[in-house]
This record gives structure tokens, C-alpha cells and sequence, in this order.
């Protein structure tokens, strides 16, 4: 695959790592960032796990199929494919989105290991994105071990919203435990942000903005002056809004009703609520909205 015109030039590479894909993508560095090569790992945990990837010209894509389901061994095809796409003399940093920084992280961080312990600890707030992020990060390690890595938090945006904004109503003890709204999707609302400056002038930027981050997930943000002062997402990434799978706000009985007459345990009602739900549990067909319209 030929991925860059200049075999000289420095190169970063930026990892988007869920819980189920991981998009990546390589910038040759200069005056300004160009795209050399993306894609994506999909599917992954499934019996059809596969990669998809393109570099500077069509004639430079690449898809690879039927990859080993489990996610520890897709995340180890991936590093190795990557290895062979890039000199590693030009790799001068790793950057990658990383869902839940909690309440300690409000900036990106070179990440270390003193910063892997502290996202362990944070794992049981978000057990769909982070060990995984986790466990990436630590093979790009093995593999690139005097490379600089990045995290950057989805998290990190909505840090300082209004503490009326941040508060749950529930009993105050748990707050000292983190327990807390956080708001997701950050890096990508900063990017709107940028995009809102750049088209419409800094003066309707400053304003009050709504923001929609939609997708497979999704969520909405009241920003004011650049600063997040609201949003619909607030402990895990299920709150919020009806998404691709996951449920979005719920009446909170709905726990005590399923225990008491499905003996569900709270496992299976995470389960539930975060790969069941939403678009799929609505239609019981599909969680891709572009194939729901094409069946109205």
C-alpha cells in the first residue's frame, strides 16, 4: 500500500478504539496535517470481524475478512498490520481517543504507566470502552515502546459545566466516589466547535450553541462561550438519547421490575440496556438508521 509522497516526513498515527471497532488513521506532519492512510477493524467479538483501509488512491485499499473474532486476538492482526504499513523511523506519536478520563483527567496526558493504573480504576465506569482502550494502548506499547502515546478524553470537554449540571440526585455520599454526570462525545463536539469558528465567525461560535453528536451513539450539548454547560449524556455513555443499541434514559423502576419478574441480573439489564437496546430493541431488526428508512 503506498501511504505517503514524502518518504522522508515524520508521520503520527490516531486511534479510535470502541467496543466493538476501532478506527485508525496515519498523518504525514508538515505545515499542516495530510491524511495517508484510515480505516477500520470491525465487527470485532463477532464471527465476522474484519478490516477495511485506504491510502492515498482508491487502487491503495485494502479489506481484510473473516479476522479472529476475539477482540485481544483482532487487536494483535491490527497492530501487526499496522507495523507493516508504517516506517517506524518516521512514527514520532500515537494519539488516541479514550472514552472516560473521570473526574481526573481534564486535558490529553502522555500516557505512562502511573495513567494506565488510573484508567484501570476507572474501568467500571464505562466496562464496554476502556479495558479495551486499555489493552490497546498496551500492545501499541510492546510493539512501539519508545513512541510517545496520547490519551485524549471524550470526557474532558464537559469537565467544567456547572456543578448544578454535574450533580445526580441521588444521595450525596456517592458523589466523593465519582459517581457523577460526566457527558461523552467531547472530542467531537471541540471538533464542531472548531468547524462553527471556521464557517460561521467566532462571534456566533461564542454564542449559545446546540450541538448533536449523532451516530451510533449520540447526544446532545448546550455550549456558551465555548464551554459545555449541559449535556444528555451523563454517568455512562447509555444515557440520554435513543442511540443505535444502547437505550438512552430510562425510568429507573424498570431495574426492580425486570429483577423481580425476569430474575434479571444486573449484568444481563447492562447488557441489555447497552447492545439490545435502542434502535434494535425498537425494530427487533437492525440498529443502522440508514437501513430502517430503506424499509419504510
Amino acid at each position: 500500500m503506498t501511504t505517503s509522497p514524502n518518504p522522508d516526513g515524520d508521520v503520527i498515527l490516531t486511534i479510535n478504539g470502541g467496543s466493538s471497532s476501532i478506527k485508525f488513521a496515519q498523518f504525514e506532519v508538515g505545515d499542516s496535517l495530510r491524511r495517508t492512510l484510515h480505516g477500520s477493524l470491525e465487527n470485532m467479538g463477532q464471527p465476522h470481524a474484519r478490516l477495511r483501509a485506504e491510502g492515498m488512491s482508491a487502487a491503495d485499499s485494502v479489506r481484510v475478512d473473516e479476522i479472529a473474532s476475539r477482540p485481544e486476538d483482532a487487536v494483535a492482526f491490527l497492530v501487526d498490520w499496522i507495523s507493516q504499513q508504517l516506517d517506524t523511523t518516521r512514527l514520532r506519536a500515537i494519539g488516541h481517543r479514550v472514552v472516560h478520563g473521570g473526574h481526573v483527567y481534564r486535558k490529553p496526558v502522555r500516557v505512562t504507566r502511573t495513567v494506565l493504573d488510573v484508567l484501570r480504576q476507572l474501568a467500571p465506569c464505562d466496562p464496554d470502552h476502556l479495558p479495551g482502550e486499555i489493552r490497546l494502548i498496551e500492545a501499541l506499547m510492546r510493539r512501539f515502546p519508545g513512541t510517545a502515546q496520547v490519551a485524549c478524553f471524550d470526557t474532558a470537554f464537559h469537565h467544567g459545566m456547572p456543578r448544578v449540571a454535574q450533580l445526580l440526585p441521588i444521595p450525596r455520599r456517592y458523589e466523593t466516589q465519582g459517581v457523577r454526570r460526566y457527558g461523552f462525545h467531547g472530542l467531537s463536539y471541540e471538533f464542531l466547535m472548531d468547524e462553527l469558528t471556521r464557517l460561521a465567525g467566532t462571534d456566533v461560535a461564542q454564542g449559545r450553541v446546540i450541538l448533536a453528536h449523532l451516530g451510533s451513539g449520540a447526544s446532545l450539548a448546550a455550549v456558551h462561550r465555548g464551554r459545555s454547560l449541559d449535556t444528555s449524556m451523563g454517568f455512562t455513555p447509555a444515557s440520554g438519547l435513543v442511540m443505535g443499541t444502547r437505550s438512552g434514559d430510562l425510568d429507573p423502576g424498570l431495574v426492580g421490575y425486570l429483577g423481580r419478574t425476569e430474575n434479571m441480573s444486573v449484568q444481563a439489564f447492562d447488557a441489555m440496556v447497552n447492545h439490545r437496546s435502542g434502535l434494535l430493541g425498537l425494530s427487533e431488526t437492525s440498529s443502522d438508521i440508514r437501513e430502517l428508512l430503506a424499509t419504510e
